[in-house]
């Protein structure tokens, strides 16, 4: 336990929960510091939305876990938001600080809550709200999230991930002493084995498959390098609604690359970084990201990251050979950058000697001592 620290018992709000099928590195982060909580003392109870065959309530690594509800605030009275709140009000007196995990829409605890309170969060959602949700959800979300930024929260400390969405935060009225950037960390396998990179010139995506991911750029980065470079590949690695990955897969076989692209799906960490570390460069094209734990995921196995130029993506690993940013957010730039990539003589070898310069970067100790420190302190 670290020393000074009084906080005993932490109540975590978030949508999802490490074993939820739908998460991402938002969750790695909750996770990753939540056990730090309870390896140092403290008791700690994640309330997260239900997935299918999950157990309503179990213990993963000392936290306690308990699933109710659904993670889309429109099912209204039976969305995790809702039953968050019905759950608090049973136990009033029983935590001594809740952290309320923004997703686009936060939890309102500033209404219900007595106890102290600490925001976590990854993005400002702010223009991916008509992105994801259309005009009409879209736009009443913007309005949501522009109102309980400027009012509801106003006053409520702020645990981000980047400068990028410190920025943001700053724009939407939260005060600049309120918010606090939590340095990242990396969670990389034991024992993980060296592979060689593939004899075929491999591209890689990993992650959520969702439009806001920009899965669509990466399939269309593949058609145009392909004109080059017929024998080069697309490894998609990760899961997403069931309709939107069979729209891809039909995109993929209207521009005829079906035998180009391999769908992966959901697969255990030590696979996804083996899948990393043989491919040839990490295809990044989101439009937003909190920070892009991908980036030094793949650059700890000496694998090179194209991304956009987009907020959360210019953050990470600033200045590194590991990561290159494309001139506009294009595929066509994309390719670009790609094919470069690929003609440079001995420049994987250089980035093997430098891969641990990367790792030694992240720890998630440190990560969870500041977030500690806020909810004590602030």
């Amino acid at each position: 336990m670290i020393k000074g620290i009084k906080v005993k018992k932490i109540l975590i709000l978030n949508w999802r929960d490490i074993k939820n099928p739908s998460s991402g590195g938002a969750e790695i982060l909750t996770h990753e510091i939540a056990k730090r909580f309870v390896m140092w003392g403290h008791q700690v109870t994640q309330f997260s939305s239900c997935f299918p065959n999950c157990l309503a309530e179990e213990k993963v690594d000392g936290v306690k876990i308990i699933r109710m509800g659904h993670p889309d605030a429109r099912f209204l009275f039976s969305s995790v938001h809702f039953l968050a709140f019905k759950y608090y009000r049973k136990n009033v007196g029983k935590f001594d600080v809740v952290v309320d995990e923004i997703h686009g829409l936060p939890f309102f605890t500033p209404w219900y809550v007595k106890e102290k309170k600490v925001v976590l969060i990854c993005e400002v959602a702010n223009e991916l709200w008509t992105n994801m949700f259309g005009p009409i959800f879209g736009t009443l979300g913007r309005i949501v999230e522009w109102y309980y930024l400027h009012f509801a929260y106003s006053n409520i400390h702020f645990l981000t991930i980047s400068e990028s969405s410190k920025d943001d935060l700053i724009k939407e009225g939260i005060k600049e002493k309120n918010i606090t950037i939590l340095p990242m960390g990396l969670s990389i396998p034991n024992n993980l084995k060296t592979y060689e990179k593939e004899k075929t010139p491999t591209l890689i995506f990993v992650g959520r498959l969702s439009r806001q991911k920009g899965i669509e750029d990466a399939i269309i980065v593949l058609k145009k390098v392909s004109k080059k470079i017929p024998k080069i590949k697309l490894w998609i690695v990760g899961r997403g609604e069931k309709n939107y990955v069979s729209y891809l897969k039909s995109l993929i076989k209207k521009i005829k690359i079906e035998k180009q692209v391999i769908f992966f799906g959901f697969v255990e960490e030590y696979k996804k970084f083996e899948f990393m570390q043989r491919a040839h460069v990490l295809l990044v094209p989101s439009i937003k990201e909190g920070w892009g734990l991908t980036v030094p995921e793949a650059a700890a196995v000496g694998t090179p990251s194209i991304v956009y130029n987009s907020q959360g993506l210019r953050d990470v690993l600033r200045d590194s050979p590991f990561k290159i940013i494309v001139r506009s957010n294009t595929p066509t730039d994309l390719s670009k950058e790609v094919l470069v990539l690929l003609q440079k003589k001995n420049f994987y070898k250089i980035l093997t000697r430098q891969k641990t310069t990367v790792v030694e970067q992240f720890n998630w100790n440190k990560t969870a001592a500041v977030a500690l420190n806020i909810l004590e302190n602030k």
